[in-house]
């Protein structure tokens, strides 16, 4: 019972990876941005230590192998995600209870990492929304795990 959960939850989290992924595979700006000011950094901590000497323009190629990178994890956290959903429907006692711990985990993680990495913030409503979707999760769980112990009583 706690296994599916668990893949639930990862599925999830990887579900909100992969949607990073793709916004940071076809958004040029931003990684052209991140790569900027991480270049800026680095001249500035690298000039007190060592005086290295980093080019800027080196970011107005680097984005496209960033890119691409970022393409093919989508792509790797899509495959694993699916595999760790499929792997919580099995080990769940109902797919409703796989679906809405996966989902509920998406949004939370999608939420994290969305403020972590692009510097987003939700509304209230996205709140009352997400608190509305977990309060269902635990009333899904709580009716899950009675159901069984009636089941366990019938047989005995």
């Amino acid at each position: 019972m706690l296994g599916g959960s668990v893949y639930a939850l990862l599925a999830g989290f990887l579900g909100a990876a992969a949607s990073c992924s793709a916004k940071l595979s076809l958004g040029a700006s931003y990684l052209t941005e991140l790569c900027e000011r991480g270049v800026r950094s680095w001249a500035v901590e690298d000039s007190r230590i060592l005086s290295l000497n980093v080019d800027p323009a080196a970011c107005e190629w680097l984005h496209i192998p960033l890119r691409l990178l970022c393409g093919l994890l989508l792509f790797i956290c899509n495959a694993v995600m699916w595999t760790f959903f499929a792997k919580a429907l099995r080990h769940s006692s109902s797919s409703a209870q796989a679906t809405v711990t996966t989902t509920a985990s998406n949004f939370i993680s999608s939420a994290f990492l969305g403020y972590v990495i692009f510097g987003e913030s939700h509304a209230l409503l996205w709140w009352v929304g997400i608190f509305i979707t977990l309060l269902g999760l635990f009333i899904l769980h709580g009716s899950s795990s009675q159901d069984q112990q009636l089941d366990v009583k019938k047989e005995e």
